[in-house]
């Protein structure tokens, strides 16, 4: 008999698989029941996610924020490897609400693609969920999207929201932020999430290498340097809040694109790019790719992926905070009075 059109052969032949759908929901199923804290509601697979509000707050502050990873996924599929990017994204986000005082309580994921085998799917999902656990926040839900015509086979994009909670007066928006106050950097685990679609075509295209290649003075393989996670700065910053003034993120944009965001009106950041020596992958990327310095402090991070702002009596404490997690910390510059800028000390 003939299948009427839209029945579930008529659609696999389309480019989109229902059994592989839902065995792909079993297996994220279980991975996002995992990560259900005590803050969890709802039941898992329902049509929306459910959080509730940690008790004992006066003035809940909700502070959400939406991420991908951006072309980095492409490294990952050429390398097979599909668990990292997703805690990637779980990393990068935590960050992006981290610089307001926030704490993480829930994470929803978008995975939209084409041909994806449920092993696929469960190992991007499997990382995601292990950085929710990481954090103590839940996986509360998402969406996995097969779209063959948008998407090549076998191809995907990654993205999240994550949810954060904070009391209203003590949310950092920058304010406190004053003339003589420290600059502390942070050291980052490699490019992070940006910079990737000029770091490929540098690593591929100029300089021919492979995955499996080394990579300059780097000490490590072409796969091993670009798929670094995304660190997560949570632990290192949390027990010191209360003495920061201000948190920048450094993603897309670099130091002066993001330590700018956070500075008040007549406050000038500067920066002494010999506070800290680059690392082997940027002078490789730099010196391969005949990239001027401008242009690297506006791409790529630079090793440093989080920059504190905080009063000098704050600093030994904070780099204490940091060194209990693993993290390297220096202080880069210093916050003097002038138009709201950032500076580099040395062009």
């Amino acid at each position: 008999m003939k299948k009427t059109a839209g029945a579930p052969g008529e659609y696999a032949a389309a480019g989109v698989d229902l059994e592989t759908a839902e065995a792909a929901k079993a297996r994220i199923g279980d991975l996002v029941a995992g990560t259900r804290t005590e803050l969890s509601t709802g039941r898992v697979g329902a049509f929306g996610g459910m959080v509730r509000i940690p008790a004992g707050m006066q003035r809940p502050t909700l502070v959400l924020s939406t991420d991908g990873v951006g072309t980095k996924v492409l490294v990952a599929l050429q390398a097979e490897r599909f668990d990292t990017v997703g805690e990637d994204l779980v990393n990068h986000s935590v960050n992006d609400i981290l610089v307001h005082g926030a704490t993480p309580i829930a994470f929803m994921d978008y995975i939209a693609g084409a041909g994806l085998g449920v092993e696929q799917i469960a190992q991007i999902v499997e990382g995601i969920a292990r950085g929710c656990r990481a954090h103590g926040m839940a996986l509360a839900g998402g969406e996995t999207a097969q779209m063959p015509g948008l998407y090549q086979p076998g191809t995907y994009d990654l993205a999240g929201t994550i949810i954060g909670v904070v009391e209203e007066d003590r949310a950092l928006h920058g304010d406190d932020i004053t003339p003589g106050d420290i600059l502390l950097g942070y050291g980052s685990t490699g490019l992070h999430t940006n910079g990737y679609t000029l770091a490929r075509r540098i690593v591929f295209e100029q300089m021919g290498l492979d995955l499996a290649d080394q990579l300059g003075d780097t000490g490590q393989t072409v796969a091993q340097a670009l798929l670094a996670v995304h660190r997560s700065y949570y632990r290192s910053v949390v027990p010191v809040l209360d003495r920061v003034h201000g948190l920048a993120h450094i993603t897309g944009g670099g130091i002066g694109g993001n330590l700018v965001r956070i500075l008040p009106a007549e406050s000038q950041a500067t920066v002494d790019p010999d506070s800290w020596e680059l690392p082997p992958l940027f002078t490789t990327l730099q010196q391969a790719g005949r990239v001027t310095t401008g242009e690297m402090r506006d791409v790529f991070n630079l090793g440093v992926g989080l920059i504190a702002v905080l009063p000098p009596d704050a600093v030994a404490a904070a780099q204490s905070a940091a060194a209990a997690d693993g993290v390297p910390t220096w202080v880069l510059g210093e916050i003097h009075r002038g138009s709201r800028t950032v500076r580099f000390a040395r062009p």
